[in-house]
Formats: C-alpha cells, structure tokens, sequence
C-alpha cells in the first residue's frame, strides 16, 4: 500500500547480456529498497530486456518514458535508475545528459539508486556523474575490443562467426574435439559454448548451380544480371524459395568461401555506428576451411575479370583507355566511343558520370573537339535550364497561389491553389535549309491531357520568344512549330508573366464548357 507522504515514482530496468548482476530482477530489488528508505513508491515500470545501451534506436522502454515525462501529468514525480550505466553507455556522454535533462525539465528528476553519490546537482554529483558516464561509454568500447579479438581467433580457426550461410552450404555442429554432432537447420543455433559450427557444401544440385554460375561468368562472360535472369527462367530458386538477383550472383562471385577460404569481417559496425565495408586485405580469412566447391584458379580467374570492371578502375586508367583510342583512330566522338566500349571495357555513360560529362573528359586528355552528340547535348542544357529558370520565376510572382510538384520520375509541374496542374514545356528553335526558324516540340506522355504552358526560346536558345497556354497537347510525337502557326490558336498566348494565371484560369474555363 502506498503511503500519503510517499513520493510516487517510475522506475527504469535495462539488461543487455553483461553480468547476471545486472537483470531485472536485481534491478528492480535494488530499487525497492531505495525506494523505502528515501520515502519513494515505485508506480510504474518502464523496461528494455536484452537491450544494448549504445543506442536509444532500439530500446522502447526508453522512448515511451522520454514520451510520457515530455508529455507532462504522470502519476509520478520522479524516476528511478540503478544506475548511472543502466541509463546508458552512449559513446557521446552528452546524448546522455540530453536524456536526463529532458526529464529534470519536465519535472521528473532522475535518482541512481545503486550510486554513492546522490544526483543533487552539486560540484562534486556533476563530476562524479560525468565520470561514471565516462566509464559506461569505455566500457562498451573495451568489451568491443575484446569480443572481436576473441571472434577473430575462431575465425581464423575456421569457425563460422556469424552471418549468412550462402547458397550451397549449410552448417554443422562440431563438438570441442572436433566430431561432428549434427547440421543445422534454419533458425536453429548451438547451446553449448563449447560446440563450434562450421561450413560444408550442400546438396550436389545446388553445388552443380554455383559452378555453372562460375561458369557462365568466366567463359562465356555473362553478366550477373543474365545468369539471374537465366536461372530465373529455368525455375531455379535461391535461398528460402527466393528469386537470384544481380546482388545475389555478385556475392557468391566474390566470396572466397565457394574457393574453401573462410572469411570473416568483410564488414564492421564499431558500437552502433555505421556499417563500413572493409578492404580485402583486412578480412579475418582461414584458406582451407572447408572443402572447395569451385577450385581457387576458377576463383581467382573471376576475380580477375571483375576487377577489370568499371567500378573497379580508376579515373586514371579511364582516361588513359580514352588516351589510347584517340591515338588509334586520331578523333573522338560520342559515337566512336559507345561503338568501342568491348576495347575501353566501359560505357560512355561511364565517362559522364565519372567525370560530369564527356567534354569534360576530353578536357582531361588535352581533346578540344567536339562532335555533334555533344551539341545536342549542350542545346538539351541550355533548354532545361531556361525551363528551369521561367519555373523559379513563376513560382516567385505567384508565392501561395501555385507550388511545383514532381510525379514519380516526371519532371515537374506546377499546381494551383484549385489543384489543377500546368505542365511547361520548352521548345528549342532550330533553323531549316530556308532558313526560317521552326520550334520543336517534344510531348510527354504523363502531360499529354494537362494544361500546358508552350515557351518558345529564342534564336540563340538562351531565352524566351513567346509564351503560349494550351488547353492540353493533342499529339504524342514530336513535331515542329511555324512563328505563325495555326496550332497555337488553340490556346492563348501570354504576353506578360503577371498575366498567367489569369489565362491560365481563362483557358481551363474554355476548355471546361461543352462544344
């Protein structure tokens, strides 16, 4: 029974797998007792069982507390920890203190009650309580240091430490002798910290698979994306009945366990951190580990020829393959470069996306030329940028009565208050034999039905000639555009911007009554 001069309060229980000292049921004990004898009544429980302190991602107890106390109107006026580590070991002291601060603020001070010191926020509490979070954060760091150092060691005994077990494999349960005791099945683990599990080769179908995967890759030299498509077609599954993927192929092409090498940490999260990818040479790796499904000169061959793959190669050896086609055919082209892509063994894309464009890759070899491609390209540029720009200009004349949007992958439309949308389309000028000027226009499928603004740019395509509201685009191909052309007078033509919701609006009202 609570008594009337108690103060009511919450208290906080966190286990991970440290010590058996720190369960919840020691926890709450403890509590109990400090509750007692400083005058507390434990109303409510928030807990985080088998949870790490590292982070607060994971641990809900601690959440829904923070949640409540911001809240305010608890049935308590203060919360209950058993300590300062219980709390939690954040590597950042301060995300620490940002917690407790949040609830001191709210009101609901926060006690440790297995602390020698009390959290009364005087000099000697605040330098005491930094330490302790000080020591919880080293301590996570330390047993971190000491669980890889152990894992690494099993590893390089040809254990497996973790993480998947890969087509074609399956593990077995070994004995601390080293005789097999049994396999494995999905979700099934060992219950004696004796046992080890290590790897062996599956079912002879599944084996058959892996080779010819090696196989298709090597000396046909099929990509990771056809041998998944192939095997797809052939009703073969992956693991758990799953389709194979490019990823799926690419991994098992560059794991060494398919060669009898196990390798260990490929990847590292170091307390709760990011997950970053290690290099090959720093893999905890056991050669012989098991029994070879493809033999090492198959494996090495594959690594061979994925490290030859653009991803793989520098912009040095890029630009020099580009060096060597221009000395082999004296010129350079858009064209002669995607004809060429089996001799550079890359795509012309490649180059732009490495390097932002390919003038910009020529530049880089000491190549002024420029071929007609890349105009085509430089009029696209200087299209969307003036598309662009009359965007921002609209956008800015009628703030709150319009916003811009974007549909999935579309380029982007205007909206208006009323939730119609206006497409804007911009048309490059070009000049014909005559020598008069014509405007190309380029529909787009999604905006085929929409009211859309026509801005033809002038000669020189940096700007606008005119600009023109359509009910919608009755066409789905490109077509060209005269100066006087009697297709616009199905719309209405802008003469100033400030005007363009005005015929905006005229227009859709037009094309709203019946004929």
């Amino acid at each position: 029974m609570i008594s009337s001069t108690s103060v009511r309060a919450a208290q906080y229980l966190r286990m991970s797998t440290e010590h058996q000292q720190y369960s919840i049921e020691n926890q709450a004990t403890a509590i109990q007792q400090y509750a007692r004898t400083h005058g507390f009544a434990v109303v409510q429980t928030y807990a985080d069982v088998a949870k790490s302190g590292l982070s607060i991602k994971q641990r809900a107890g601690l959440q829904r507390l923070l949640n409540d106390v911001v809240a305010g109107h608890q049935p308590y006026q203060a919360i209950l920890v058993y300590d300062v580590s219980r709390w939690g070991r954040f590597q950042d002291t301060d995300e620490a203190a940002h917690y407790e601060f949040l609830c001191r603020h709210a009101g609901y001070p926060v006690h440790y009650c297995a602390e020698t010191f009390p959290n009364d926020g005087t000099l000697p509490s605040l330098i005491m309580k930094a330490l302790k979070r000080t020591m919880a954060g080293e301590y996570s760091r330390e047993l971190g240091v000491k669980v890889f150092e152990g894992q690494k060691r099993l590893a390089q005994m040809g254990f497996k430490q973790g993480g998947g077990t890969g087509y074609g494999l399956r593990r077995v349960m070994i004995s601390a002798d080293g005789s097999r005791k049994q396999p494995l099945g999905k979700g099934e683990y060992k219950n004696i910290s004796t046992d080890r599990v290590v790897l062996v080769p599956g079912p002879e179908e599944e084996l058959e698979v892996v080779r010819e995967i090696f196989r298709l890759f090597i000396r046909e030299r099929r990509s990771a994306s056809w041998i998944a498509r192939e095997l797809n077609r052939r009703g073969i599954e992956w693991m758990d009945g799953r389709q194979w993927n490019h990823h799926t192929i690419r991994a098992m092409l560059v794991n060494p366990k398919y060669a009898g090498c196990y390798a260990w940490a490929k990847t590292s999260q170091k307390l709760r951190g990011p997950v970053v990818r290690r290099p090959a040479d720093q893999w905890v790796t056991k050669p012989n580990a098991l029994e070879p499904i493809v033999d090492p000169a198959t494996f090495d061959e594959a690594q061979r020829i994925i490290r030859q793959e653009t991803m793989h190669r520098t912009d040095e050896e890029l630009l020099n393959a580009l060096k060597e086609l221009l000395a082999r055919k004296g010129r350079l082209s858009q064209k002669l470069i995607d004809e060429s892509r089996a001799e550079l063994r890359t795509a012309l894309s490649t180059y732009t996306k490495r390097f932002g464009g390919v003038r910009r890759a020529y530049a880089l070899i000491g190549y002024q030329q420029i071929d007609d491609g890349e105009t085509r390209n430089n009029h696209r540029c200087r299209t969307q940028h003036v598309r662009k720009q009359l965007i921002v200009r609209l956008r800015r004349l009628f703030s709150g009565k319009l916003r811009v949007i974007r549909q999935g992958r579309w380029r982007a439309q205007l909206q208006l208050r009323s939730g119609s949308t206006v497409s804007v389309l911009a048309c490059r000028s070009l000049r014909v034999s005559s020598g008069t000027i014509r405007w190309l226009v380029e529909p787009s499928p999604n905006e085929s039905r929409s009211t859309t603004l026509i801005c033809r740019l002038n000669s020189s395509n940096d700007g606008i000639e005119d600009l023109f509201v359509m009910p919608h685009i009755d066409r789905t191909r490109r077509f060209r555009l005269k100066e006087h052309d009697e297709w616009l007078a199905r719309g209405r033509r802008v003469v100033c911007l400030s005007e363009f919701l005005r015929v905006v609006q005229a227009v859709e009202k037009e094309r709203a009554q019946p004929l």
